[in-house]
């Protein structure tokens, strides 16, 4: 005899703050929203914009942790709010639901994030070697197996939200952040690639800021190796260049090739 189906988990009412404010300041607001079975984080957002607050502004997207638009701390850590289940909490658990702390409010739940994107601007691009003389490029399957993981980034900038050089110490003018330390990463390790972004990476990009907490990585949604992959390579290379004897050497008699 077939044993009967477990009976869903009934509805019920649970407590969220949510900040809203914009530039300027504000506060939580506590909010009663009823909870469903299944739903996620973003879900109730939207209960309490239909119910409760048809002005509060949230950035979203795909909802389905592809776009990184929806980018919260919930609880006081950095979370899609799209892929957070809300049986991720206990049943009397109050949900706190604020904007990103490592850049400035534009309302409520969205962030100014455009910083990032003048960042990127100054990264000069992607430059590749000439074709072989068939006309085709040829590349080892290791290469394109290291730099295959950092294309998984989705900007959702949670990493750039922990990293405490950039949440705590505001050295926005000085650290790219670990976001494009993955980007600078995934050019340098590129076997085509022919610019040499190592001095930058020294000295504009601000590699010696990081001290390799791992931070970054324990929050990534796509489990990128930010740090061991990323990071620590370049600032082994980095190293290498400026601060190893026997590499300044060969890298003086070679003109400095890309390794």
């Amino acid at each position: 005899m077939a044993e009967p189906l477990p009976m869903a988990t009934p509805s019920r009412q649970r407590t969220f703050k949510v900040w809203r404010g914009d530039s300027k300041g504000g506060e939580f607001k506590e909010y009663q929203a009823q909870v469903d079975p299944g739903m996620v984080v973003l879900d109730v957002i939207h209960r309490i914009q239909a119910t409760h607050a048809s002005d509060l502004a949230v950035r979203w997207n795909c909802k389905a942790g592809k776009c990184g638009s929806c980018s919260v701390e919930i609880n006081g850590k950095p979370k899609l709010a799209c892929m957070t289940r809300m049986n991720e909490y206990g049943p009397d658990e109050v949900i706190t639901v604020q904007p990103l702390k490592t850049f400035p409010v534009i309302r409520d739940l969205v962030p100014d994030v455009s910083w990032n994107m003048q960042v990127k601007k100054k990264i000069p691009p992607f430059k590749p070697r000439a074709k072989e003389a068939d006309g085709t490029h040829r590349m080892q399957q290791v290469d394109v197996d290291r730099i295959q993981e950092f294309r998984k980034c989705i900007e959702c900038f949670l990493c750039q939200d922990v990293c405490h050089v950039l949440r705590d110490h505001k050295k926005h003018e000085t650290f790219v952040g670990p976001r494009f330390m993955i980007h600078l990463a995934q050019l340098e390790m590129h076997p085509l690639d022919t610019a040499d972004r190592i001095p930058a990476i020294r000295d504009e990009y601000g590699s010696g800021y990081c001290n390799i907490t791992k931070c970054c990585t324990e929050v990534c949604p796509e489990h990128i190796q930010i740090t061991d992959n990323g990071i620590i390579p370049l600032k082994e290379r980095v190293a290498d260049r400026f601060y190893d004897p026997i590499m300044w050497l060969v890298n003086k008699l070679t003109g400095g090739a890309k390794t």
